[in-house]
């Protein structure tokens, strides 16, 4: 035991999401992934052979591994993210089972906000499809670094060849367009594990990895210590204690960046400045800390700081702006309206806002920008202008998925209306007409 939890310490985490339209045999090809890999425990393939013989199937169905709601299991269908854990001698891995349906799109946000890498499948039978550009677009708006294009089904159409290469010319062409920066092509059968875990003796014309040995070898890195220090404030300790008469430090995780004790910072968006004078990391006073740490940093200044405040080095602070201009993915089953009042969740920071104007949707067949639609629906893709009711401090998506998200909110009872990206994507940014602020909101 003693030997496993070593080797486990000592690979790397690889956080990767699975995507493609219905039916094309994403919860089969993560069933094919754990099983083929040892990954299943045996009460778990039991429940999974029980459950399919009673459904009249000879062979145990491998969807049912992360087909875990009944609704799910009656339909046929994914309708929730299945997130599964699991490890091979070389990686660990955490894997996002995301929906095919158009209704649960929104899900693939969800499940590959994080990832460094998603799997699409596609069927060799039907090729690409609108769904199959939405997620690609999802993948591209995310700057999910790998994107592994699985040509499922193969057994279907012979292994022929000629149909994974015009399947696979036509992805590449669209994901590259998007700006993906690295695609893979795999041709599979989840069914029959063609090229998901062992090579397939059916397609000796296929010279490339198998999708396990891709995912175990994909270079990701999770050195965060290169990028701009950013530091959101998540509490204040203010004991006021005998012991501790005059403490009080600012609680929070690293998002990205080294803190120096002795290295002047700017407190946003207020503005002010002052001299890192203590780190403290679980109980003991450090010199320097880097993300991802939970740390407390102690200021030589008794200025005002407070839960929603970004503390980042002097001369290397991002913009403090009212005006946010973005790219969002609409979640919720309600339109989001130019005019519309939300919230606006940054990190540790929620403000007022107002939605301000809607430039454009995208229209994923050709990538066109549709002008001015005047509302997002559910799944849609679009771009937003946002006036807060308060500064932000925010990065553009592109230098740092932290710092550069944000949620709109229903003040009213707190749904997720949309996901957004600051600043530039691939879909253009267009000029936003000026509007008159709201007289409700005292902005």
């Amino acid at each position: 035991m003693t030997t496993t939890t070593e080797q486990l310490s000592a690979t790397t985490l690889l956080r990767f999401a699975t995507a493609g339209s219905v039916d094309d045999g994403k919860s089969t090809l993560v069933g094919r992934l754990l099983h083929d890999s040892k990954s299943v425990l045996t009460d778990q393939l039991e429940a999974v052979e029980h459950a399919s013989r009673n459904r009249g199937q000879e062979a145990p169905d491998l969807a049912l591994l992360t087909d875990g709601l009944r609704a799910e299991r009656e339909q046929g269908i994914t309708i929730d993210v299945a997130y599964r854990y699991f490890a091979t001698p070389r990686r660990r891995f955490i894997l996002a089972d995301t929906p095919g349906h158009v209704q649960y799109t929104r899900n693939m946000v969800t499940g590959a906000s994080t990832a460094e890498l998603a799997v699409v499948l596609v069927d060799a039978r039907n090729g690409v499809v609108e769904q199959t550009r939405r997620h690609a677009a999802v993948a591209a708006l995310l700057r999910v670094p790998h994107v592994v294009l699985a040509v499922n089904k193969m057994d279907l159409v012979d292994y022929a060849e000629p149909v994974f290469a015009a399947i696979a010319e036509e992805f590449t062409a669209y994901a590259a367009s998007l700006g993906v920066p690295e695609i893979t092509a795999i041709p599979i059968s989840a069914l029959a594990g063609d090229n998901v875990v062992e090579p397939s003796a059916h397609m000796d014309w296929y010279g490339g990895p198998t999708v396990l040995e891709h995912l175990e070898t994909v270079p990701v890195s999770h050195d965060l210590t290169g990028c701009h220090a950013r530091f959101p404030v998540q509490y204040v300790i203010r004991p006021q204690t005998a012991e501790h008469p005059d403490y009080r430090g600012y609680a929070g995780q690293i998002a990205a960046g080294v803190f120096r004790v002795g290295e002047p910072v700017t407190v946003l968006p207020s503005g002010r400045t002052s001299t890192i004078a203590g780190i403290d990391l679980l109980g003991d006073s450090v010199d320097i800390a880097w993300a991802p740490q939970s740390v407390t940093l102690r200021l030589s200044d008794d200025i005002d700081v407070s839960r929603g405040d970004l503390i980042a080095p002097v001369g290397d602070a991002p913009a403090v702006t009212q005006d946010v201009e973005a790219t969002v993915c609409h979640v919720a089953d309600e339109p989001l309206t130019v005019g519309r009042r939300v919230l606006i969740k940054h990190t540790t920071r929620t403000v007022k806002a107002i939605v301000k104007d809607i430039p454009s949707r995208l229209t994923l067949d050709d990538l066109s920008q549709h002008p001015a639609p005047g509302k997002l629906v559910a799944n849609d893709i679009g771009r937003v202008v946002v006036r807060t009711a308060e500064p932000l401090a925010l990065d553009a998506y592109a230098d740092s998925r932290r710092t550069g998200s944000f949620l709109l909110i229903d003040p009213a009872d707190g749904t997720t209306l949309s996901a957004g990206m600051a600043g530039a994507s691939f879909a253009a940014a267009e000029e936003a007409p000026a509007a008159d602020d709201d007289a409700e909101w005292d902005f």
